[in-house]
């Protein structure tokens, strides 16, 4: 049972909320901003620029603390995207090719106006070397976002929430493929081969019933080490490896609870006058520990462990590392830059374009009504909320101008600056909505 919101501390109802991840992110951001901005910036940057090693046999990996987390962390982070992809397809939002088309529509407009801008804006100004940075407006972070979005509660209808979240994982999805195909330097093909391997050996695994988490953990560990010296970037390891993890439970609902009834019963004759738990009793304790394993898919076991270590670890940490920029040069001599000028257009003209006409689109040619509760003023506010890229942008930022610093810290600055003010616009626009009724005929 849940306890009640009076039975929780500050802090819990702000977890519960769903606002504290998208806090730690700002958070995270503004101390990065004033670190690199200060009199200890070159401090802050060496102490993400120094080396750290991990030794394998004989097998030595060497790189910056920076790269650890990208390289590293950050796979679990796409590793949890993955899961979170395939839950939607299988028992969520995406199950349904009606109920998907809409997010999936506006993600797919908020992926592809954006991208083009970008491109528009590299071609006039003939800027080849900034030209490779348009899959940074594509992403939106789905932290920030449902953040924001939490922020506003009963304002806003919890319909128009699974369609940002739907629409944000599609996005992540798009992201994923984009960094596989496009962001990915010269290949290892061996490597590569190899880690594939292990990857069908995974999904064989699921096949044959294994349902325990570890094999599937060790496996993931060696398909990323392979990945990581394969070329094609690490991260794709944690969604490839998701897409095998089971989603279905080895024990049904009917099953566990006749089980359970008869282990409860067990425990009760077991009991003896002592204060001690005796041996039959600890027999019938390790066996509803192993139904209440059982009863949970392998899927949702590995997204309830990881979600707390993302949302309030590992995504922090990366902002911590990415975030931190040099405001000295001004932002009119940044935004003169091309990277500049197409990740701010794109992510605060062609995302709630994209979104907007996207979802208009699907909804005349496929004769789809809006979610219930959702007016087409939730749906504009939650179009600029689609523009706060961030993680994902930044990610990409990375990969796209590896090199080259100019337009990377361009690129960086525009990122912050214009998620900040999609955000800003989104949360503006929702707080005017009315609220909506619960249900629409």
């Amino acid at each position: 049972m849940q306890p009640r919101k009076s039975d929780r501390s500050w802090l819990g109802n702000l977890a519960h909320s769903g606002v504290l991840p998208g806090l730690l992110l700002i958070l995270a951001t503004a101390l990065a901003l004033a670190a690199a901005n200060s009199a200890y910036s070159a401090g802050w940057f060496q102490f993400f620029e120094q080396d750290f090693s991990i030794r394998l046999g004989n097998l030595v990996l060497d790189d910056h603390l920076s790269h650890w987390i990208n390289d590293g962390l950050m796979v679990l982070f796409f590793f949890f995207i993955g899961l979170e992809i395939k839950h939607e397809v299988i028992d969520g939002q995406l199950q349904s090719m009606r109920a998907a088309a809409l997010p999936v529509a506006a993600a797919l407009g908020g992926m592809l106006v954006p991208a083009m801008l970008y491109a528009v804006v590299a071609m006039v100004r003939g800027d080849a070397l900034a030209a490779a940075g348009w899959g940074i407006p594509m992403a939106t972070d789905i932290a920030f976002a449902l953040g924001l979005l939490a922020i506003l509660g009963k304002r806003v209808p919890t319909t128009l929430k699974v369609f940002l979240a739907t629409l944000a994982i599609v996005d992540d999805l798009g992201a994923v493929l984009v960094i596989a195909v496009f962001y990915t330097a010269a290949i290892e093909w061996h490597y590569l081969a190899t880690g594939l391997v292990l990857v069908a050996t995974s999904y064989a695994l699921n096949r044959l019933g294994v349902r325990r988490t570890t094999p599937y953990a060790l496996l993931g560990i060696a398909i990323w080490l392979l990945f990581l010296e394969s070329g094609v970037h690490a991260t794709i390891a944690g969604v490839a490896l998701a897409f095998t993890v089971p989603a279905r439970r080895k024990l049904d609902e009917r099953e566990f609870s006749v089980r359970t009834r008869e282990l409860i019963d067990d425990f009760d004759q077991g009991a003896d006058p002592t204060d001690r738990t005796n041996d039959a009793q600890l027999h019938v304790i390790h066996e509803l520990a192993a139904h209440c394993i059982d009863v949970q898919a392998p899927l949702q076991r590995m997204e309830h462990a990881l979600k707390g270590w993302i949302a309030y670890v590992i995504v922090p940490l990366f902002a911590l590392s990415n975030a931190g920029v040099d405001l000295s040069a001004g932002l009119a001599t940044t935004f003169a830059s091309t990277a500049a000028q197409g990740v701010a257009l794109g992510l605060l003209l062609g995302k709630p374009v994209g979104v907007l006409v996207a979802t208009w689109l699907a909804c005349k040619l496929l004769r789809t009504g809006l979610p219930a509760g959702v007016t087409w003023q939730h749906l504009h506010g939650t179009a600029w909320l689609a523009g706060v890229g961030f993680t994902m942008s930044l990610f990409v930022n990375e990969l796209a101008f590896h090199g080259v610093p100019e337009s990377y810290r361009a690129a960086k600055v525009a990122v912050l600056v214009a998620s900040a003010l999609a955000g800003a616009v989104g949360l503006g626009l929702l707080l005017r909505c009315k609220a909506a009724p619960a249900s629409r005929g």
